[in-house]
C-alpha cells in the first residue's frame, strides 16, 4: 500500500512539474510581450517621456557614514532597480563606497553624491557579492578601486550578461548604456586602512559562493550585503542555507554598534541576523516538508506561512521564488537520472 502511494506521489508532482514548465514557458513569453510595449511606446513618444532620474537620499548613521536604502520591493521600471542598500564613508583620501546599485545611471548619480557628501573623490569601491541590484553600477567608478572577493569576480563575470538580460527586461530604460564592469582588485580577508579608516574585510559564503561583509573600525559600523536582510524577505537563487548560517554565526561574534544589512534598516543588537537565520529555517522545513508530503511545486508555493511573516516585506513573493530554487533540487536528489543511479 506504502509503495502505491509513493507511486501515486511521485506520478502527481511529474505530472504537476510538466504542467509548471508549460506554466513557465507561457510565462515567459507573456512577460515578454509586456515588456516590449514600454519600448515600442518610447519610440513613438519620446518627447513625453520624462528623464529619468533617481532621487538618492542619505541617511547618516554614524560620523561620516551614510546609507542610502533601497526600497522593499522587487526590481520593476517604477524603481529602476533600487533595491538594495549603498554604504557611503568619508575618509581623508576619499570616499568609501560599499555596492554601487543596479544601473549605470545608478552609479553615476552615487558617484556624484559620494563627491558632494565628502568634498572629494572615491577612493574605493566594494562590491558584496555579484547580484545586479549590488554591482551594476560599477561603470560610474575607476576599475582599479573596486575591489570583490576573486569568488565575486569569478560570479560577475560567469552570470554578469544573463544579469543583465534580465535587468534591462525588468527595469527598462533605467537600464541603458549599462554594462558588466568587473572589479579590478581582489578583496582578500584583512584589514585595509584608507585615509583613517580601517576596513576589516571578511570573505563569507550562503548568500552566494562569495559574499563580503566588512566592519569599519571608528564608526563600529558592519556592513553585510546580502548575507543579512531586516523586515524584508531573503532571497535564494544562489544559496547554500548551510554555509549562509555559518557566516551568521561568524557575523554575531563580531562586536558592532551598527549593522548595514543588504536590505531593510541598520540597527544595532543582532535583530537582523537572527530574523535572516529564522527565514531561512522556515522556508527550509516548508518547502521540505511539501515536497515530502508529495506536492506539486505549484501546491508547495501556496502553501501558508507563519504568522510571523505577515511584517516582513514580499515574504510570500520570496518564498514563491524559494520554492522555485529548490524544489528542482530536491526533485534530482529524489530521482536521479536511472544512468547516475548507484
Amino acid at each position: 500500500m506504502r509503495t502505491r502511494q509513493r507511486e501515486d506521489s511521485r506520478n502527481s508532482r511529474t505530472h504537476a512539474r510538466t504542467e509548471t514548465e508549460i506554466t513557465r514557458r507561457n510565462a515567459l513569453n507573456r512577460l515578454a510581450a509586456i515588456a516590449s510595449l514600454p519600448v515600442i511606446a518610447a519610440v513613438f513618444d519620446t518627447a513625453a517621456a520624462a528623464p529619468l532620474a533617481y532621487h538618492l537620499k542619505p541617511i547618516n548613521i554614524a560620523d561620516g557614514v551614510w546609507v542610502l536604502y533601497g526600497v522593499p520591493e522587487a526590481i520593476d521600471r517604477s524603481n529602476g532597480g533600487a533595491i538594495a542598500n549603498v554604504t557611503i564613508f568619508d575618509s581623508r583620501e576619499g570616499a568609501v563606497i560599499v555596492d554601487t546599485g543596479p544601473s549605470k545611471r545608478f552609479g553615476v548619480a552615487l558617484d556624484a553624491l559620494a563627491r558632494e557628501l565628502t568634498g572629494k573623490s572615491v577612493a574605493r569601491v566594494y562590491v558584496t557579492h555579484f547580484h545586479p541590484d549590488h554591482v551594476f553600477g560599477n561603470q560610474a567608478f575607476n576599475r582599479a578601486t573596486i575591489a570583490a572577493p576573486q569568488g565575486v569576480i569569478d560570479g560577475l563575470a560567469s552570470l554578469g550578461e544573463d544579469f543583465a538580460s534580465a535587468m534591462y527586461h525588468t527595469a527598462g530604460d533605467w537600464m541603458r548604456g549599462t554594462e558588466v564592469a568587473l572589479p579590478g582588485r581582489v578583496a582578500s580577508a584583512g584589514v585595509e586602512e584608507i585615509g583613517g579608516r580601517r576596513f576589516h574585510l571578511r570573505p563569507l559564503s550562503g548568500h552566494t559562493n562569495s559574499d563580503l561583509a566588512l566592519i569599519e573600525e571608528k564608526s563600529a559600523v558592519m556592513v553585510a550585503g546580502d548575507l543579512v536582510f531586516l523586515d524584508r524577505a531573503a532571497t535564494t537563487p544562489h544559496a547554500d542555507l548551510g554555509n549562509w548560517r555559518t557566516s551568521l554565526d561568524a557575523l554575531k561574534a563580531i562586536d558592532v554598534r551598527h549593522i548595514v544589512p543588504g536590505h531593510g534598516p541598520t540597527e544595532g543588537g543582532h535583530r537582523g541576523l537572527e530574523q535572516t537565520r529564522k527565514w531561512l529555517a522556515m522556508i527550509e522545513e516548508t518547502i521540505r516538508a511539501a515536497f515530502e508530503r508529495g506536492l506539486s511545486i505549484n501546491e508547495a508555493m501556496a502553501e501558508p506561512l507563519p504568522q510571523w511573516t505577515a511584517t516582513i516585506a514580499l515574504a510570500r513573493y520570496e518564498y514563491e521564488r524559494s520554492v522555485m530554487h529548490f524544489y528542482p533540487k530536491l526533485e534530482a536528489g529524489e530521482w536521479p537520472r536511472v544512468d547516475k543511479k548507484t
